[in-house]
């Protein structure tokens, strides 16, 4: 299996074809409203216009896992994000990024990069980058604000195809 081979639905039940975002650098996070780190859509908002012309593609996996910090419904989530921090960026319906029933997405990242804690999500936020080529190069820790992975995106986004 590579990323590629991927798939997850819009909120509105959509299918984003992960092949579709082939030459496109892809940073994948883990979201939840609810969450002390909720700023950080901020910042990610912020990555998404400055880079997005350039062949960055944002993508927000809300998640409930944490606490339920997630309390939005797919349907109200992309106007409470859009509303409170301006997230133009795709959002996805609601997955689980643990357990049994992880999201085939997040159980390919974790594969392919393992944590602090090896392959579990610790927190809401946690990031994947990854190249224009489908391989994840780089996780990020909840707590990295999206400012401070902007010179790996830069890097990405140089070598792209």
């Amino acid at each position: 299996m590579n990323f590629y081979d991927l798939t997850v639905k819009t909120p509105a039940g959509e299918t984003i074809q992960m092949a579709d975002l082939k030459g496109k650098v892809v940073l994948i996070v883990n979201t939840a409203t609810k969450c002390g780190l909720a700023p950080q859509f901020d910042g990610l908002e912020r990555l998404h216009q400055q880079y997005k012309d350039q062949g960055l593609v944002v993508l927000g996996f809300p998640c409930e896992q944490f606490l339920k910090q997630e309390p939005e419904t797919n349907e109200t989530m992309v106007e409470t994000c859009r509303i409170n921090h301006g997230v133009t960026f795709q959002l996805t319906e609601k997955v689980l990024v643990n357990g049994s029933g992880t999201h085939p997405v997040f159980k390919y990242l974790k594969s392919k990069l393992g944590g602090f804690f090896g392959n579990r999500i610790k927190w809401n936020f946690t990031k994947f980058l990854i190249d224009a080529n489908g391989l994840p190069i780089k996780r990020y820790a909840p707590t990295v604000q999206p400012e401070k992975m902007e010179e790996d995106i830069k890097q990405a986004l140089k070598w792209r195809v």
